[in-house]
C-alpha cells in the first residue's frame, strides 16, 4: 500500500507541474540553457555565454584567428516550496488525480505559478546600469572620486532608495551602479558587475559636474505614453544589439489593458486561445509579447517595475525534487509532501538583455 500511495503521490505532483508550466509565464520569459542537472537541494548550474567574436577584413594575407571568450555564472536552486497537506484517502486521493477539473490540482499549481513568476518577476533590479525607464533625479551637481567611487553632492537629496539605481556623471562613458547610501549629501557607486569583483573604475569627476540617476520614482503614464516607455525600452534593446525575436514586457492588469481597445496593439494571433487565457498574453505592443501579470513588483499607489526584455536575460531552473507520504500518526489517512526547488540568476553579459519600466497611472 506505501508503494501505491507513493506512485498517486509521484503522479498528482507531476500533473501539477505539467498545470504549473501551462500557466506560468516564467516558462516563456526565461532562459533554459546551463550545464548541470538539479539533483538535490541548491545544485549549482553553469550558465555559459560567449561575448560577441568579431568579423575581419580579409586581403589575402594571413589573418588573427580570435579566441572566443567565454563566461560562466553559477545558478543556484536555492528557492524551495513544499505542499504538505492530509490525504482522507487513498481512493480519494487517486479521484483527485484522475478528475481534470481537480481544484485541488488548480489551486496548487496556481499557488506554484504566482510564487515563481513574482521571485522571477522582482529580477528588474538586475537590469543593465542605464537601462531604466522612469522618473529621473538630477537636482545640484557633483564631485566623484576616483578609486572609491565616493559622490558628493553639492547639497542635498541622496536617499536611502537610490542603491542599485543608475549613476552617470557628465564625463562618464558608462553607466555606474550606486552601491552604497552614506548620507544626503554622499552616496557610493561602482561598476555594473556581479560575476567578477565590482568596484569604480571610472576616473574623477571634478566638482560643480551635472549628473543623473535614473528611475528614482515611477513616471506616470496613460495608454499613449505607456506605448511611448514601450518605444524608448524597444530602442535600449536595440542599441545593444539585443535579438528581436523573444522579446516581452510583463505589465500588471491595470497597465496591460489599456492596450485592449488601442490601436498600438497586435492580437496574439497564432498563439492558441487556451494559452492567451492561461498565460495573460495580451498580444504584441511595439514588438513586445504583453503579458499580463499580478506578480510584477510593486503597486497602484507607488508604481510598479515591470520588465522589458528578452527571455535570454535571465536564466531559470526548476525541478521538483522530492515527493512522498507518510502515516498520519494517531489518525486515519495518509499526508502527502512534496518539494519544488529552483533558482535564477542574470549573468553580467545578459544584463544589456532587460529594461526597467518603473510606471504608474
Amino acid at each position: 500500500m506505501a508503494d501505491y500511495a507513493t506512485k498517486l503521490a509521484e503522479g498528482f505532483s507531476q500533473k501539477v507541474v505539467q498545470l504549473y508550466f501551462n500557466r506560468s509565464i516564467s516558462d516563456d520569459i526565461t532562459n533554459k540553457n546551463y550545464e548541470g542537472e538539479i539533483k538535490d537541494k541548491l545544485s549549482k548550474l553553469n550558465i555559459i555565454t560567449f561575448a560577441a567574436l568579431g568579423i575581419k577584413v580579409y586581403n589575402g594575407s594571413d589573418i588573427t584567428a580570435d579566441t572566443p571568450q567565454e563566461s560562466v555564472g553559477a545558478l543556484t536552486t536555492d528557492q524551495m516550496k513544499a505542499f504538505y497537506f492530509t490525504i482522507p484517502s487513498i481512493s480519494r486521493f487517486k479521484s483527485w488525480i484522475k478528475n481534470p477539473e481537480s481544484s485541488l490540482m488548480a489551486d496548487a499549481a496556481n499557488t506554484l505559478k504566482q510564487t515563481v513568476d513574482a521571485f522571477n518577476l522582482s529580477f528588474y533590479a538586475d537590469v543593465a546600469a542605464g537601462q531604466r525607464i522612469g522618473t529621473d533625479f538630477s537636482t545640484g551637481t557633483c564631485t566623484v572620486v576616483t578609486g572609491t567611487g565616493v559622490v558628493t553632492h553639492s547639497g542635498t537629496g541622496f536617499t536611502a532608495a537610490m542603491v542599485g539605481r543608475s549613476f552617470k556623471a557628465a564625463g562618464h562613458t558608462a553607466w555606474y551602479r550606486i552601491k552604497a547610501y552614506n548620507s544626503t549629501s554622499e552616496i557610493v557607486i561602482e561598476d555594473d558587475l556581479d560575476d567578477v569583483a565590482s568596484a569604480y573604475t571610472g576616473g574623477a569627476i571634478s566638482g560643480g559636474t551635472a549628473f543623473v540617476i535614473q528611475a528614482v520614482s515611477a513616471v506616470q503614464v496613460t495608454m499613449d505614453t505607456l506605448y511611448e516607455k514601450l518605444v524608448a525600452a524597444k530602442t535600449l534593446l536595440d542599441a545593444a544589439q539585443v535579438p528581436e525575436d523573444g522579446r516581452y514586457v510583463v505589465l500588471p492588469a491595470e497597465l496591460a489593458n489599456l492596450f485592449l481597445t488601442s490601436k498600438y496593439l497586435i492580437p496574439a494571433v497564432g498563439v492558441a486561445y487556451e494559452e492567451v487565457i492561461r498565460k495573460g498574453i495580451i498580444g504584441t505592443v511595439a514588438g513586445f509579447m504583453v503579458y499580463r501579470s499580478e506578480q510584477v513588483t510593486g503597486a497602484t499607489a507607488t508604481g510598479w517595475h515591470c520588465i522589458a526584455g528578452h527571455k535570454s536575460f535571465i536564466t531559470h531552473a526548476f525541478g521538483l525534487n522530492e515527493v512522498g507520504t507518510e502515516d498520519a500518526i494517531g489518525n486515519f489517512g495518509k499526508k502527502f509532501k512534496s518539494l519544488h526547488v529552483y533558482g535564477s540568476k542574470v549573468v553580467d553579459e545578459r544584463r544589456k538583455c532587460g529594461v526597467e519600466l518603473f510606471i504608474k497611472l
